[in-house]
């Protein structure tokens, strides 16, 4: 897989890197890759785990699946086994 991201969220993306590696951060982030690959695990997480803090952001952002299948908590990732 390969994402694209817009050069000017790109620009924002290093700018939250630089200031992380020149201030700290709770969750310092080395690299725009790691940056990125943080935001997917949360937002992969919250999918399957209706009650994490990261469903809040999927909430926020309307990517919620309107159905009960959305609102079953999963130990694992990807579509149930009986799905």
């Amino acid at each position: 897989m390969q994402v694209t991201i817009n050069p000017e969220v790109l620009k924002e993306l290093e700018y939250m890197v630089s200031l992380h590696q020149k201030h700290g951060a709770p969750n310092p982030m080395e690299s725009v890759e790691q940056l990125v690959g943080f935001v997917l695990a949360s937002v992969a997480d919250g999918s399957r785990r209706p009650g994490a803090w990261e469903r809040g952001m999927l909430e926020q952002m309307g990517l919620v699946a309107d159905c009960d299948e959305h609102h079953q908590y999963r130990a694992s990732y990807g579509a149930p086994a009986d799905a």
